[in-house]
């Protein structure tokens, strides 16, 4: 284990930057919909103050938590069983807006599909680690890997929650690909898994308006259609450089879930697009210092782990903002750090306060160890390549 150093600053300071902007933007967002819903206009935005220093309370403990011990089996076994029973006990609990996510106590509510996503990165690093040197194993490494996953992703589903679901696959692909797995391997965990998502978008009858709705949401303008209507409005009334904070107007009852799943279409209409790129700026200082704290790792486990916090962080906040921009289909899937609700903000920062104590424990050169499966696999495609030469100039010797 390397010497403990001091954690990664501009991986610490882009977190809490993101965090407080969201507490900033959700009040920005809110403040009609509160006021009508509940008389107060700080309503909403007093609740995302107390998660976020709860998540921030929770990332610097995590910090301080030293990540070798998670690769304890009861830790990790523990974790993902306790996510699996989560999961199954939001269907004893009532839907709402048509889903079954959450289990509501009597203060707050769990969102267990977010837990499931620091779960399942907790236990391929784990388990890949385990397996290094039989990462060509179809049914020792890949198959057990899948598995779990899937059961994951089925879980999800069926809430539903399809957006959360490719996440979790997402960082399953990223992960045991790093790892050193077969691309046959992921060819054939591929061929099925696209089946199941064609399946799910076309005879579902709520996607499949969802995906016709896509194509052309100008044709119904004020039913499928108007949720991503009025957030192109948002996005097109703010210009270079917005109508300043806490003036735009489609947060006033038109944009659905303006202060959650499209807060980014408030922060297009108020801060334009020097604030949208400035959004996007931050996180690419976030994939930037998180990629380096993985290649910086001391050992394996910290290099997978790593790789899938930030893999996972930074893919949701993209589909998130291509669902905004409507250049994916619609999907409930909030924008990391930003977007209102504790559920999914405390989770996220507890597993950024698992990267920054990784880089805490950074070694300031790439550790071969954590990269020989990607070597090898190079050398084994290199000496493919050397042999089928050797085999074509004997052939043109005897020819």
């Amino acid at each position: 284990m390397a010497k403990k150093l001091h954690h990664d600053k501009w991986l610490f300071a882009t977190t809490v930057g993101l965090a407080l902007f969201g507490v900033v933007m959700v009040y920005s967002a809110s403040a009609v919909m509160a006021q009508r819903d509940n008389g107060n206009q700080f309503y909403y935005v007093i609740k995302q103050g107390i998660w976020t220093g709860i998540g921030l309370a929770v990332m610097l403990a995590a910090m301080q938590f030293d990540y070798t011990r998670l690769k304890d089996r009861r830790i990790v076994y523990s974790l993902l069983l306790l996510t699996t029973v989560m999961l199954v006990a939001v269907f004893a609990f009532p839907s709402v807006n048509g889903a079954r996510r959450w289990i509501k106590l009597s203060k707050f509510s769990i969102q267990p599909s977010e837990l499931s996503k620091l779960s399942l990165v907790i236990f391929l690093s784990y388990f890949l680690e385990r397996r290094a040197g039989e990462m060509r194993s179809f049914w020792g490494t890949f198959v057990p890997c899948a598995l779990v996953t899937g059961m994951l992703a089925v879980l999800i589903v069926a809430e539903p929650d399809l957006g959360t679901a490719m996440m979790l696959i997402v960082v399953f692909g990223v992960l045991i690909y790093t790892a050193g797995a077969r691309l046959l391997h992921l060819g054939l965990f591929a061929m099925p898994a696209l089946v199941g998502l064609a399946g799910l978008l076309i005879f579902v009858p709520f996607r499949l308006r969802r995906m016709i709705m896509f194509l052309d949401p100008w044709a119904d303008p004020q039913g499928s259609g108007f949720q991503v209507v009025q957030s192109l409005i948002a996005i097109g009334s703010g210009g270079p450089n917005g109508l300043g904070f806490a003036q735009g107007k489609q947060k006033m009852l038109f944009l659905p879930f303006a202060h959650s799943d499209f807060i980014f279409a408030v922060v297009a209409e108020e801060l334009g697009l020097v604030g949208t790129l400035t959004v996007l700026f931050v996180f690419a200082v976030f994939l930037w210092r998180g990629i380096r704290t993985s290649l910086l790792a001391p050992d394996r486990f910290g290099m997978l782990l790593a790789l899938g916090i930030v893999s996972g962080i930074v893919v949701q906040a993209l589909f998130n903002m291509s669902v905004v921009l409507s250049l994916v289909p619609t999907k409930g899937i909030p924008l990391p750090f930003i977007s209102y609700g504790g559920s999914s903000l405390v989770p996220t920062l507890a597993a950024v306060g698992i990267l920054l104590n990784i880089s805490q424990h950074t070694t300031g050169a790439i550790s071969l160890e954590t990269l020989k499966p990607a070597v090898a696999r190079r050398n084994g495609e290199a000496r493919k390549l050397n042999t089928a030469h050797a085999r074509c100039m004997a052939s043109s010797r005897f020819s």
